[in-house]
């Protein structure tokens, strides 16, 4: 069975990903749940470039007994078109990482209260990188498209999903059923195009 450790202590990522993987016969553990302690500085300009940071970081530190995992890692944010790509990569740092996502929301929606609705458009954008036990490095990315709602909705999401509507306006990532926001998300796309890396099959 392979062992996927992935650079992460969030337990809502840590749902979603084994949801989206654990159909593939591997074993999912947090950094945590694998005994290590990681918190790079995230200083890269881009996605990709966090994601490997954050892996890498991890690779360096596997147990004896997990050499032959694979790392995996990601980094994702939201991408507002009429915030010049705000807050972008730095998603969990902007306004402060101990600030609620409520405030930041409310933050996000102040800031667009007189742009039309169909300026309103944003992204949300996922990038995975792994690291091989041989120190070979990939990388994916999803991306899913929308548009900022006028107000929170949903309890199902975390993060900036209360705000983030589906192009039609008509439902938040935060009000869908788990498994459809998993077939559609950033992360669920991404984490689908990993796996196609790794096992050698769509998920």
């Amino acid at each position: 069975m392979k062992t996927i450790i992935f650079a992460t202590g969030n337990k809502d990522k840590m749902r979603e990903i084994r949801e989206i993987l654990g159909g593939y016969g591997a074993e999912i553990l947090s950094m945590r749940e694998a005994g290590i302690i990681s918190d790079p500085d995230e200083n890269g300009k881009t996605f990709e470039e966090n994601a490997l940071i954050k892996a890498s970081a991890v690779h360096e530190k596997l147990p004896e007994q997990y050499k032959d995992a694979v790392v995996l890692a990601d980094d994702s944010g939201l991408v507002v078109d009429a915030m010049d790509g705000m807050p972008g990569v730095l998603s969990a740092r902007w306004m402060g990482r101990d600030t609620s996502y409520h405030v930041k929301n409310a933050q996000i929606i102040e800031n667009l209260k007189d742009v039309p609705v169909e300026k309103r458009t944003a992204r949300f954008v996922d990038a995975i990188a792994a690291v091989l036990p041989d120190g070979t490095e990939k990388t994916v990315r999803g991306v899913i498209e929308g548009r900022i709602g006028y107000e929170e909705r949903g309890e199902n999401g975390f993060g900036y999903d209360p705000i983030f509507m589906l192009p039609d306006m008509s439902v938040s990532t935060a009000e869908l059923p788990p498994e459809e926001k998993n077939r559609i998300s950033h992360r669920g796309r991404a984490l689908r195009a990993m796996a196609a890396e790794l096992f050698g099959e769509q998920g």
